[in-house]
């Protein structure tokens, strides 16, 4: 079939075509050999005389080796790759390999794929809607479960359409070890624990996500907010102490502005309506020498416009102030509600001066807002927590059932909640997850896998550096993998998706994608990705996919087996809901 070689380049070679021609030979491999050398090639190109080979690799001492150093002669000998061969690219030790599908242009021969390869590093898969995505994830994992023993293995799933709990929720009929566990943001969903999150645990950086903040002067806001709310679930006493002392110091600022009499009562009396204990309220009892007042009534203004009783009033506020309190700080986190934060950022708004300052006034009654919706909101019930947990009981209770045992796969159904919040949510726990992996003693101890659905809704350039410095999908894409956190992304529209996510990404399955966009974003964030391969994926069949690398010694078209269960992705029936 093959006669001589007639030209070589850098990489790749043309060989001339002996007998008839074989149009069968698109996409497979050959083998050019050399003085003893094999080198290993993909047939691109075919046409009535020659056909065009590109460079892959070497085998030398029976192992593959990627890339070619010295070309082959034109002498070299070519001949079609060898089953024994093929098994050196797309087989591999049974005991670190699993089984990953099949390939449909060697007679269906399994392809399997190095698992440490595959699961230690980033990896991608995009696809067209229909392409076979969902069913190709699906059966990856169930592959994982049926071919190695992933006990301690942590899948977590964040699932915009609640399409993965039908693939794994049955995970156990594979080994009485293995098990699932589904969390769901609809409340009326019977086979899942509706999702919470304690918002004790979350930091300055994730409020001011979920608040949607603007502007940096926003964040120290937040962040007192936060002070507060601590310190008032300290203790009864103590909280009601620090409260008294930031109404006090505010209302002594009031008092000695240059405002009208008028004016700094109306001031005072909004401000104890936001704010208020029962030593500061309208009806508290302030004590004179042989008389009572009422507080409203020390603010009574006199003839000659002033209060009737300012000097009474200004002892019993004074008497609240404490100093020591400007320093004092929370020993550690403690159960608080939305409720209650509400109420720290009405004392940060009055403890902070910014009743006096217009534009950081407005920034604060912008968070004020956000948060009360949040509040008020059917969101509400996503961050309402029953009692007290910290972060690492917390984490663990995510993998845990309600048997006690441990949960492999995780799987977060967010289809009931806006794309704004569902990107808040999946960064709060990726974020959560990266501080707990890095604060490990024994480095990536504990593996986490993300998987994204439809990434390109939340993996995107958004404006989190320009606010916090830093965006947390970037920088586990660029450090989570030596801490053992890694993502795993699928997404219909990878030009939507951030440019640092993908460039971290080291392995890649592509399902058929048409729209001109993408594939021209794919071949240029994608170094390793050549245009054969881009060209290749136009004609895939559904559940077919490109494969290519770090764990995928050369590039391969993969045929995935059918999952079992198959996930809840598929089209609706129109034909027999019609009938």
């Amino acid at each position: 079939m093959f006669g001589k070689i007639v030209y070589i380049s850098n990489s790749m070679a043309r060989v001339e075509i002996t007998g008839e021609l074989n149009t069968s030979l698109m996409n497979m491999h050959v083998v050019l050999e050399d003085n003893g050398r094999r080198i290993l090639a993909s047939v691109e190109d075919v046409n009535d005389t020659t056909v065009n080979v590109d460079f892959l690799g070497e085998i030398i001492d029976n192992k593959f080796v990627s890339g070619v150093i010295r070309k082959p002669s034109l002498d070299s000998k070519t001949r079609i790759i060898t089953k024994e061969e093929l098994d050196l690219v797309i087989g591999g030790d049974q005991a670190t390999t699993m089984y990953l599908g099949k390939s449909p242009l060697y007679d269906d021969i399994d392809v399997r794929v190095d698992i440490n390869d595959l699961f230690s590093n980033h990896f991608a898969v995009f696809g067209n809607t229909g392409s076979g995505k969902s069913y190709g994830v699906a059966r990856m994992l169930q592959n994982v479960f049926s071919n190695v023993q992933p006990f301690k293995s942590n899948f977590m799933i964040f699932d915009a359409y609640g399409e993965y709990h039908n693939a794994f929720k049955e995970i156990n009929k594979i080994r009485d070890d293995f098990h699932f566990k589904y969390f769901t943001t609809n409340i009326n969903d019977p086979d899942g624990e509706l999702l919470r999150i304690p918002i004790w645990l979350l930091g300055v950086d994730d409020w001011a996500l979920l608040l949607r903040a603007e502007s940096h002067a926003q964040i120290p806001i937040i962040e007192q907010m936060l002070k507060l709310a601590n310190i008032f679930a300290e203790s009864s006493e103590q909280a009601l102490n620090y409260k008294n002392h930031i109404i006090a110091k505010s209302l002594m600022t009031i008092l000695y502005t240059n405002q009208s009499t008028p004016s700094k009562r109306n001031d005072i009396y909004s401000l104890l309506a936001s704010c208020s204990t029962p030593q500061f309220n309208t009806e508290a009892i302030v004590q004179g020498i042989g008389y009572q007042r009422k507080f409203r009534e020390c603010f009574i203004i006199d003839k000659e416009g002033e209060f009737v009783e300012s000097i009474l009033v200004t002892q019993y506020i004074a008497s609240f102030i404490h100093e020591e309190y400007d320093k004092y700080e929370a020993k550690q986190n403690k159960y608080f509600t939305l409720d209650d934060l509400e109420k720290a950022l009405n004392f940060t708004l009055i403890s902070e001066g910014l009743l006096r300052n217009e534009k950081a006034y407005n920034e604060a009654i912008t968070l004020k807002v956000r948060l009360h919706a949040l509040a008020i909101g059917p969101s509400a019930r996503y961050f309402s927590y029953p009692e007290y947990i910290d972060v690492n009981s917390y984490i663990s209770s995510l993998v845990a059932c309600p048997d006690g045992k441990k949960a492999q796969i995780i799987n977060f159904n967010l289809e009931d909640i806006d794309d704004t919040l569902a990107k808040t949510i999946t960064k709060i726990y990726t974020k959560m997850l990266f501080d707990f992996t890095k604060r490990l003693k024994v480095r990536a101890s504990i593996p986490f896998h993300i998987f994204l659905e439809e990434a390109h809704r939340y993996v995107q350039n958004d404006s989190d550096t320009f606010l916090l410095g830093y965006n947390i999908f970037d920088r586990v894409a660029k450090e989570g993998r030596k801490y053992g956190l890694v993502f795993n992304l699928i997404s219909q529209r990878p030009v939507e998706i951030s440019e640092t996510v993908i460039s971290q990404c080291t392995n890649f399955m592509i399902f058929k994608m048409n729209h001109p966009r993408d594939l021209d974003y794919i071949r240029k964030m994608l170094p390793n990705i050549s245009a054969e391969i881009v060209e290749m994926q136009k004609t895939l069949q559904p559940g077919t996919c490109v494969a290519f690398g770090k764990a995928f010694k050369i590039p391969i078209i993969i045929k995935m087996d059918l999952p079992n269960p198959e996930p809840s992705s598929s089209n609706c029936d129109v034909l027999e809901r019609w009938k």
